[in-house]
């Protein structure tokens, strides 16, 4: 942030755009009076704090001269999350990602743990889910399935659902896990490391039912908010910590799970789910599109007939 700015307001609201960066909204009944707005460093070791002022034309005062402390650590990021909830009372329906308004109701069909590791191999830093780090195959998954040649390209579930405590080995592969249509599945990401870790989901929306220190268990469940947890694609996990989602597989393709820590991603910390339609209907999923380009194994081989009808 630089500098100061004068806004056109009233003392009720405002909207301000600092820099380039993002906008403010801004709602308090507070006197009209100049007043600091701070951006500071989180989850660095370095601690940097930026300082801008927003002036009102009917301002009368300086802003404080002492700023508050930028929180520390993040247990505050931790409490946070505890409170974004669904407002139940809403006269409007709830956003229905996942085909359930009663997800706490559910049946869990399958649970599934994912570890993220830092190692190295052959010298070289690798980061791993599982003890996998995921490489690229020559050959595009989805492709890989169309031409019905999965078993040349990769194979299905060759991690474990439940991880060892330690894990003193990792491989490079493709990794690829075989979701069954419609489950509505549990899935716990657990850090061990020391640096803050975020996964994103793509083609889904989940319920972030709990984030806490410490290891995972069954007992556990019992902290899980079963009623108004808030749909999302993305998911922070604090060091040392878990979190928990709850999803129904319910849209059928080959969708990506990552962290969001790009060098992490890539160099492996990511995987693939397979949801396949049982029923090979277009209802579920469409054919592939007549003009896509082939590659690897796939390249010289005749096109596969329409899959779904």
């Amino acid at each position: 942030m630089e500098g100061s700015h004068t806004v056109q307001n009233d003392y009720e609201s405002l909207d301000v755009h600092v820099g380039q960066c993002f906008a403010v909204l801004v709602t308090a009944d507070q006197e009209p009076k100049d007043y600091f707005v701070v951006a500071s460093t989180r989850f660095t070791k370095r601690e940097v704090t930026a300082t801008g002022v927003i002036r009102y034309t009917n301002g009368k005062g300086a802003p404080s001269p002492k700023l508050p402390p930028p929180p520390v650590g993040w247990a505050w990021s931790l409490n946070q999350f505890r409170t974004f909830r669904w407002n139940l009372t809403a006269s409007a329906a709830r956003p229905n990602p996942q085909g359930s308004y009663k997800y706490g109701s559910v049946n869990i069909t399958r649970t599934i743990k994912l570890a993220n590791t830092a190692q190295k191999v052959d010298g070289k830093l690798r980061y791993a889910i599982n003890g996998a780090s995921y490489v690229e195959p020559t050959t595009p998954l989805k492709l890989a399935e169309y031409y019905g040649v999965a078993d040349k390209v990769f194979k299905y579930d060759t991690i474990p659902d439940d991880p060892p405590a330690e894990i003193t080995k990792v491989t490079m592969e493709p990794v690829v896990l075989n979701l069954t249509h419609r489950n509505f599945m549990e899935i716990i990401f657990e850090n061990r490391e020391t640096a803050i870790q975020s996964y994103h989901l793509c083609g889904y929306a989940f319920f972030a039912v709990a984030v806490e220190t410490g290891q995972w268990s069954p007992e556990k469940r019992k902290n899980y908010n079963l009623l108004d947890a808030v749909s999302r694609h993305t998911i922070q996990v604090f060091p040392k910590s878990w979190a928990a989602i709850l999803l129904s597989f319910d849209n059928c393709g080959m969708w990506n799970i990552r962290s969001e820590v790009w060098d992490r991603r890539y160099l492996g910390q990511q995987l693939y789910v397979s949801v396949v339609s049982p029923n090979k209907s277009l209802r579920d999923e469409y054919n592939m599109p007549e003009g896509t380009l082939v590659c690897g194994v796939v390249e010289s081989m005749p096109r596969p007939p329409p899959a779904y009808t």
